[in-house]
């Protein structure tokens, strides 16, 4: 049996764990806070936890997270070990600690991973990963057990820039919703019949599809924090200012974003955009 270290048990973590559990992995786990796991044993330290794993991954916050987390991990994980990073932090950290990994005898990959705390909770997230194909393929079987949509994107740091991508298309769908909703509920139109037929015309998209009903409600418990999509607009617009990248509409939503984690909204789901439209439109939101 394949012996998986999983650090980080937070929102998205713990799922993920609990899957890699019920597929057959022997699962440790770490986390800063006591937790309990289906299925996982959990371990007092990091330097427990990797001790004799086959696979270590991690699911943590941001860049210096990982990078304290990885400095344990490559003191104390047996060599030729693989390392897969399911954190969403900045590009040039994921290549850095790949290189890093790659001088104590470990095999790092970057993969970040899209589809919230149910992607996390179904094993359907869409997994994008950096790192050597030959590293990939051994890793496959982890990935498929907590993703239904696996990448190979290129060397390390491609996963991180795939994510950086990806959280600037959902960032600027979520503002568009956030504004069509605002925009169908000052005409006083059936709010649940429009989100339904615009769903299914050109349109139709995830957020519509998943999101658009708890923001109808104003239920804004969070799958993924505000707090955390604005510290990933931080990453793309810096990378898209090193690239010499413009993106106009995705500075804007990052100003929207950093505005809403100001106001004290950063605990909320993200689909929380629509309380600050709803504000900026005079429409009473708290």
């Amino acid at each position: 049996m394949t012996t998986v270290a999983f650090i980080g048990l937070g929102i998205m973590g713990r799922p993920m764990a609990s899957n890699l559990a019920k597929a057959g992995f022997d699962v440790v786990g770490f986390n800063r806070s006591a937790k309990t796991v289906d299925g996982v044993t959990m371990a007092g330290s990091i330097a427990e936890a990797v001790e004799s794993a086959d696979v270590v991954a991690t699911m943590v916050p941001d860049s210096p997270d990982v990078e304290a987390v990885m400095a344990d991990v490559f003191a104390h994980a047996r060599k030729d070990v693989l390392v897969v990073d399911f954190s969403s932090i900045r590009p040039d950290v994921s290549a850095r600690l790949a290189a890093q990994g790659a001088e104590h005898g470990l095999r790092v990959l970057d993969a970040p991973v899209s589809g919230g705390e149910q992607g996390a909770v179904d094993a359907a997230l869409s997994i994008m990963v950096g790192g050597a194909a030959e590293d990939f393929e051994a890793a496959r079987p982890v990935l498929e057990a907590v993703g239904k949509t696996v990448v190979h994107v290129g060397p390390a740091g491609s996963g991180q820039t795939v994510k950086a991508a990806n959280q600037l298309i959902v960032a600027g769908t979520l503002e568009l919703v956030s504004e069509a909703i605002v925009f169908l509920e000052a005409y006083g139109v059936d709010t649940e019949a429009a989100v339904r037929v615009l769903a299914g015309g050109l349109a139709g998209n995830a957020i519509l599809q998943r999101k658009a009903p708890a923001m109808l409600a104003r239920d804004f418990t969070p799958g993924f924090r505000i707090e955390l999509h604005h510290k990933d607009m931080g990453i793309v617009t810096s990378a898209a200012r090193e690239a010499g990248v413009v993106i106009p509409l995705g500075a804007v939503v990052a100003q929207l974003i950093a505005a809403l984690n100001a106001q004290g909204d950063g605990g909320l789901d993200h689909s929380a955009l629509l309380k600050l439209v709803s504000r900026l439109s005079g429409r009473g939101e708290k």
